[in-house]
C-alpha cells in the first residue's frame, strides 16, 4: 500500500511541483487547503502531467485554527509542512507574519505527533540562517542562524527563523523526527495561476513594473530541485538535518540581463537601469513594497550548498 504524504498549503508554486514529484515517486498525497476551491486547480495540473488524481485526496484545514489538523494527518504517513505566508510588502505589525507561522507550524507538528507520524519535513529558508548578521564573505553554513535583531531582520525573515526555532524545539521534546529545507528565492516552471510571491518578482522586471533594478540579488533554487529534495529529505535514514537549497548568488541586474538574453521580445520592458540607493530609501518611506527591500541594498550572501548537494 502506498505511503501517503500530507503536503500542507497544497496549492503553493513549491508544493505544486512537489506534490507531482511525490506522485512520480510513487507516493500518494494529501493535501491541506483553506478554501475548498484551491482544490480544482491542483487536482488539473496533476491531471494535466498525466498522473492520477485517484491518488490525490484533500482536507480542509486552517494554519490559524486547532481544528480539523487531526483529520488532516489521519492516515498519513509523513507530513511535509511546506505553508507560510511570503509577502511582497512589509506588514504594519510584524507579529501578524510571525505568529502565524510559528503557531501554524506548531499546529501541523501537534497533529503529526498526535498520530504518531514519525517525521516532518518543513520548508524553511535561508532567510533562518543568512539574515541579521554583519557583512561577510565567508558562505553561510547549516550551523548558522539568523539573529532575528538585526537590522536586516525584516518581519519574513523573523517569522521563518522563529518558526524553524520553534520546530526543532517542539521536535527535541516530542521525539519527532525533523528534517528542514532552506530555499533560497525559489524559481522555475509555472503550473498554475498560483506561483507564488517569488516567481512574481521576475514577472514585474519582465513586464516593466520594476523601472530599474535595485541593487540586491539572492541566492537562486530551481523549484524541481527543491521539490526533489523534499522526498530525499523524507527517504533520508536519519533525522534532525538542516540543508540550505541554493545555488550561486545572483544580482538583480545580472538576472535582467539573463531575461533579456532568453526573451528578447520582452526587452523594452526590462530595465536596464540601476536605482539609486538614496532614492529607493526615500521611496521606502511611503512604499510598504520598497521598505522590504531596502535593507538588502548592496548586501552579499553566499551560501554552501556542498551538504545537499
Amino acid at each position: 500500500m502506498p505511503k501517503r504524504i500530507l503536503v500542507t498549503g497544497g496549492s503553493g508554486f513549491i508544493a505544486g511541483h512537489t506534490i507531482l514529484h511525490l506522485l512520480k515517486a510513487g507516493y500518494d498525497v494529501r493535501i491541506s487547503v483553506r478554501d475548498e476551491q484551491k482544490v480544482a486547480p491542483v487536482a488539473a495540473l496533476v491531471s494535466a502531467q498525466g498522473l492520477d488524481t485517484a491518488r490525490m485526496d484533500y482536507a480542509l484545514a486552517d494554519l490559524g485554527s486547532d481544528q480539523c489538523w487531526d483529520e488532516a494527518v489521519d492516515g498519513c504517513t509523513g507530513v511535509f509542512h511546506m505553508a507560510s505566508p511570503f509577502p511582497l510588502a512589509v506588514p504594519k505589525n510584524p507579529d501578524d507574519l510571525i505568529l502565524p507561522a510559528k503557531e501554524g507550524t506548531l499546529r501541523v507538528l501537534g497533529a503529526a505527533r498526535n498520530a504518531g507520524i514519525p517525521r516532518v519535513i518543513l520548508t524553511s529558508s535561508i532567510a533562518a540562517i543568512a539574515y541579521g548578521q554583519p557583512p561577510r564573505q565567508t558562505k553561510f553554513t547549516e550551523d548558522d542562524w539568523t539573529d532575528v535583531s538585526g537590522r536586516d531582520a525584516t518581519a519574513y525573515v523573523k517569522s521563518k527563523a522563529i518558526a524553524e526555532r520553534a520546530a526543532w524545539d517542539f521536535a527535541a521534546a516530542n521525539g519527532l523526527e525533523l528534517n528542514v529545507i532552506n530555499p533560497g528565492l525559489v524559481l522555475g516552471p509555472v503550473l498554475s495561476r498560483g506561483h507564488g510571491t517569488s516567481v512574481d518578482i521576475i514577472r514585474q522586471i519582465m513586464t516593466g513594473q520594476i523601472p530599474a533594478i535595485p541593487n540586491i540579488g539572492m541566492n537562486i533554487v530551481d523549484v524541481r530541485d527543491v521539490a526533489d529534495a523534499h522526498i530525499k529529505a523524507f527517504e533520508l535514514d536519519h533525522a534532525g538535518e538542516r540543508f540550505i537549497a541554493a545555488h550561486s548568488w545572483l544580482w538583480f541586474a545580472e538576472i535582467a540581463e539573463m531575461l533579456r538574453s532568453a526573451f528578447p521580445e520582452h526587452n523594452s520592458k526590462i530595465p536596464t537601469r540601476k536605482a539609486p540607493d538614496l532614492l529607493l530609501k526615500i521611496m521606502a518611506l511611503f512604499n510598504p513594497q520598497t521598505a522590504q527591500i531596502v535593507p538588502e541594498l548592496g548586501r552579499y550572501r553566499e551560501t554552501d550548498n556542498s551538504k545537499i548537494k
